[in-house]
This record gives C-alpha cells, structure tokens and sequence, in this order.
C-alpha cells in the first residue's frame, strides 16, 4: 500500500501492511464477460430492466452482480451457482472465473475481472478427494499434467469470495461429509520467503515475519551470470552453502543452487560478555578459512558525448612525471589510452578514467569569432572509496545516442569484522561482538571448535524453538551424511532425530562435553553444540562507519553538510539538547549548536537593534552604537529573511558591569 504524497515535492514511501503470494497463488487478468453474461441469462438470470422494484423485494429473489455490475435477479440462486461451478469443472468457462453466494444481502456474485488472488484445491465429493493414488503416479510417470487435473474436475482454482463458502479441509484425515474442497499441501500456505524457514510451525510468529524481511538482505549467489554483469551495487557471499536441514520449498524455488548463507557450528553458551543483546563470537580460524566472506562490486561509468558545435568529449592519456617519464600516483593504473585496466588496485582519489570534456559544447551565434581548436578541460572520473578496490572489468560500449559509455566493475573481498551482521533463518540477528583465536575457543571432546558461540539468553524471551529443532536435525544430519527436512506443518521429527544421534554415540539432547580453551578445564555444563545455517547480512560496518572533525558546509545555511556520502556531520537532535539542558551543561551545548556548527560575527546596532555591515548601522547612519557579537549563521540568515518579508526583528543589547 502506498500513502498519496502530501505535497507534489515528496517522495513516494512504502507504508503499511506487505503482503507475500503463497506459493501456488495465480494472479488472475481480464477475460470477455459477454460468454458468462449470455449463460447467466440461459440458466434463469432476468434482465433488472425488465423488472418492477416490487420483485426485486421478494425473499427468495437473489441479484446477481457480474464483477460489481448488477447483471439480473434470479429466483433459485443455488441452482446457478451449482451450474455454474459445473460448467466451470468440465471446462466450458474460464477456470478462474468464481461465484458466490451472499445470503445476508441476497446477492451472487460473479468475477471474471483481472487482479484477483486465486489457490488451487483438490475438490472433494462424497467425503472423497478427487484425486486418488493412481493420478498421482499417472502424474509422477509424465502421463498427466497440472492441466489435466484442472479440466478433470479434480482441482479447481478458488479466490477470495469463493472460499468463503466451501469447507477446506487441511490434511486427508480431517476430511468430513460438510468437506467441498482438500488443501494440496499444507506447506504452500506460506509464501517464498517463510518457505525458507525450517521448522517456522515451532516458532514465534513476529521472528517468522523478521525473518521474511531479513532473507531479503541476505548475502549469497544471485545467479549464474554474476560474474558477467555490472551492477550498481551487488553483494556476493564467496563461498556459499546448501542448508543441512532443509525444506520442500526450497526444493521448489532451486534455493539451493543460488544459496545464502553458510553452516556454522555453533555452540550455545556465554562467552566472554562480548555477547549479550544477540552479539555473536566467531572463530577466528573459520574466518581465515573463508566463513562469511564476501564480495562486494560496485561500478563506475562515463559517457563521451558529442556537442552541437562539432566538439566532443577526449580521453586523453596519462600524465606523466617530467623528472621519470613514468606516470604519476593519481594515472599510475591508467593503460595508455587513459582508461584504467583490469586487475590494478585502485586507492582513493585515483583516477579511473582521464577525461576531458570542451570548454565551450555550444554553437557560437553568427557574427562571432569562430574558435580554431577547441579548448579542453580535465573532468576526470576518480575512484572514492575509504578501502582500496579491484578493477575487475572494463566494458566500453554505445548508448542509444551513440555515445561513447565506458563501465568499470570494482571488486571487494571483505572478512567479517567486529560489527558485522549475521543472522539465522529464524529472526535472531546479531553483530560481530568479538572474535576468538581458536586457541581461546572451547572445544568439544571430538575437537571440534564452534564457528560462532551464541548467548542461550536469545532462546526463552523469542521463544524459537525451531532454531532448536534445526540445530538438532542439522546435526544428525552430518553424521549420517544426509539432509534433513524442516518444512512448515511436518518435516523430520524430533524423536526421529534424536534415535540418530543416539546411534552415533551423541546425547540425544544435542548437548556435548565442552573443554574451555582458556583454562583447559571441563565447563561445568553440557553445552549444546551443532550445526545451524547462518546468513551474512549485507549490513557491514565498513559501509556505515562515519565521523568528522572538519569539512564540507552548505552553501545557504553555512552548516555542517548531512549525510555519510557527503562527509557530514553527526546531528545534535531536539532531544539531545533536552537532556543537556537538563543536565545544565550550557558550554557544551553552545560548543555542540554553534562553535561547532555555524559560529558567524555579526555587527548589531544598540539603539535600533538592526544588523550593521563593517561597524556601520546603515539605519542609524551612524557606528556609534554598533557592537559586535557572535550568533548562529542560521540565525542571521532568518532576520534578513524576515526583512525581506517587511517584519523587522530588533535585537535588544545589554551591556554586564563587571
């Protein structure tokens, strides 16, 4: 849903409730309502026109509305729409055109019209699905498709209105004599994103709706053409994984062949205090084997147009050192045809490409001194960036004006950081609080060490008692060397899971025996330790770091700039300023919204408490009484606005006897 700006300046915010498809839903578009009119009318519809408003009183006189357009009355509305559902199973009219009964106001409705949500269901007749054993195999052996089972009056499609008259049961079991339709699979009730989510029945369901819009920021692969593009922005996980303990979604949706994320070992236990609020510890030794590392590319462009006046834009050479005839530090991975090439580490503030555009693009006016050479001036691209970047391709090509376009594709490899976002797929995030040497880490009696120890106190307050279940399957899984699934409403069960471990030696709890790296001795508990998948989040601390001690001002207010991108300055908000009044701390505050912002001199004029200029009250024609003080830039800026709008602010000067 989206919120109609208050003014034609604003921008567009996305604002309340997003909704996800499930996964089977089909978005219906506009078909001929002239079919359907004409079989209305054939099976008993009268035209309204025809009609006195005496008969269309009448108790059992239903109307019939045709996508919100009254279409007739009609006397036995249940024959219609049994009918009409009939027609619609053999075939005779579109399979998502749906009807349904109003009985508070007497009405039936028929939609034929475009943007409507719709989910298939298996129909049921006399207590029995439609669909038996011998469909499915005739299905599974290529005999049969989806279409066939639509056209066989096995399935049917049903939107909105139209559930709300049938009785759809969710597993066979629960079916019953009032049961008109059967859920295909209980699991396509959720969409792509919580199809992600390994046993989501199990847990809380606003970490179910976190985790929905934190897969989203997920680093992983994005396709198999990554390498070749050239984004604006793209976040690529280096080494990704296939979860150990899956879904049939995500058997459904490939997830596993563009993966997100990794399986880390962890152990749940405190560590250190560098973990409370959901911080993570890793291992340092994981991260040298490449957990969580990622690429980040970013890419740079150029156009070399062409002018009116027959000029055009130059990539001219590098500039070289006089002294050593070699190229100097800003050129120094230009190729010699200025452009920089692929494979140089490029630093900030070099250049990437050595463009020159003309001084003058327009057609001189008649009569004018026609120019001999065009002058040229130096607009080159350069590289800003606080870490230093691959060049890892050049792309020159043409536009749609046929301009010259030159794209660069910058590469980063960056390791996880203290201050980094990871999180699991149940809605627990958390940054990098600290990370380990694994000589420091504790170790189970096997000697595996956890690549992330994760505080327990995440676990009774958010109630995921998936994330649990997923530890424990994921770690059956390992040591029977398959994948176990956690789909939503079923997916391995716990006793299941917990006989494997047994088999193997394992407590069937999941806990182990852990020995501290630190002091060598047993910790006093049983920790329970095994794999989980954890994604990296493209949140990193590098891209949001930010401080100031100098730099670029606003041209109108003379204040600090806003923003990172503009090197600006961190903002003293209304309510920071409260609670430096409160505190009484009246110098800081005057340093904080004036010294250090926008301090200016300014001449003030005793007697008619206007502005002066140079020690001189240009009212007062006179710099007898002209005094000098310091105020806000933005506060001068006001009164002379408001002179300019005739309202006269006077500034009233006191002089303190010491």
């Amino acid at each position: 849903m989206y919120v109609a700006p208050p003014c034609g300046g604003c921008v567009l915010k996305a604002c309340g409730l997003v909704k996800n498809l499930a996964l089977m839903t089909h978005i219906t578009t506009d078909m001929e309502d002239g079919p359907i009119i004409k079989l209305a009318f054939n099976l008993g519809v009268e035209d309204v026109n025809l009609l006195c408003g005496e008969e269309l009183s009448y108790p059992s006189v239903f109307l019939v509305f045709l996508n919100g357009n009254i279409l007739g009355v009609i006397r036995d509305h249940q024959k219609l729409v049994h009918t009409f559902r009939l027609m619609r199973r053999a075939g005779f009219i579109n399979e998502f055109v749906s009807i349904s009964t109003n009985l508070t106001d007497r009405c039936v409705y028929i939609s034929s019209d475009g943007g409507r949500l719709c989910r298939p269901y298996i129909i049921v007749k006399k207590s029995q699905p439609a669909v038996q054993k011998k469909h499915i195999e005739e299905l599974s052996q290529g005999y049969r498709n989806f279409e066939d089972f639509l056209h066989e009056s096995l399935v049917e499609y049903l939107d909105v209105n139209e559930e709300n008259d049938c009785n759809i049961a969710l597993y066979e079991h629960m079916i019953s004599k009032d049961t008109t339709h059967l859920e295909i699979e209980p699991f396509t009730l959720l969409g792509v994103c919580a199809g992600l989510i390994p046993y989501p029945h199990h847990n809380q369901s606003p970490r179910n709706t976190y985790q929905c819009a934190m897969g989203k920021q997920a680093m992983g692969t994005i396709g198999y053409n990554q390498r070749n593009r050239i984004d604006t922005l793209m976040y690529l996980l280096a080494y990704p994984q296939r979860p150990m303990v899956k879904t049939k979604t995500i058997e459904l949706i490939d997830f596993e062949k563009l993966p997100a994320g990794q399986n880390a070992t962890v152990a749940v236990m405190s560590y250190s205090g560098y973990d409370i609020e959901d911080a993570l510890v890793l291992n340092k030794a994981s991260l040298d084997r490449g957990f969580g590392r990622c690429l980040v590319y970013k890419n740079a462009k150029c156009t070399l147009k062409r002018y009116t006046n027959q000029t055009f834009d130059k990539v001219m050479g590098p500039m070289l050192d006089a002294a050593t005839r070699k190229p100097i530090w800003r050129h120094s991975i230009l190729d010699a045809d200025g452009i920089c090439s692929p494979g140089e580490k490029v630093e900030n503030k070099q250049v990437l490409v050595n463009k020159s555009m003309p001084t003058v693009t327009q057609t001189p006016l008649e009569g004018s001194a026609q120019p001999g050479q065009p002058q040229y001036r130096d607009v080159p691209i350069t590289y800003k960036g606080s870490t230093d970047s691959y060049i890892e391709k050049v792309m020159i090509s043409s536009n749609a004006e046929d301009a010259f376009l030159i794209k660069i594709l910058l590469r980063q490899t960056r390791r996880p950081e203290i201050g980094d976002k990871f999180s699991s797929r149940h809605g627990q995030k958390g940054v990098c609080g600290l990370i380990v040497p694994q000589e420091d880490m504790p170790f189970c009696d096997s000697g595996i060490c956890p690549d992330i120890i994760m505080n327990p106190h995440g676990y009774p307050s958010r109630m995921t008692v998936g994330k649990l279940i997923e530890l424990l399957a994921g770690k059956a899984g390992v040591l029977d060397g398959r994948f176990h699934y956690g789909t939503a409403f079923g997916g391995s069960k716990v006793k299941d899971v917990c006989e494997d471990l047994i088999r193997y030696g394992y407590n069937y709890q999941g806990k182990d025996y852990v020995t501290s790296g630190i002091t060598g001795e047993p910790l006093e508990a049983y920790i329970y330790f095994g794999p989980v998948y954890y994604q990296k989040l493209k949140h990193m601390v590098l891209d949001k770091m930010h401080a100031r001690a100098r730099g670029p001002r606003a041209v109108l207010t003379r204040q600090p700039t806003e923003g990172r991108s503009r090197d600006g300055g961190l903002r003293l908000g209304e309510m920071e300023r409260d609670c430096l009044i409160g505190y009484g701390a009246s110098m800081l505050l005057l340093e904080r919204l004036m010294i250090s912002s926008d301090a200016f001199e300014v001449d003030v004029c005793g007697q008619c408490g206007l502005l002066g200029y140079s020690g001189w009250c240009h009212y007062c024609k006179s710099s007898c009484h002209v005094s000098s003080l310091r105020i806000p830039y933005a506060c001068k800026l006001l009164f002379q606005e408001l002179q300019s709008m005739n309202i006269v602010p006077r500034l009233k000067l006191s002089r303190y006897n010491e």
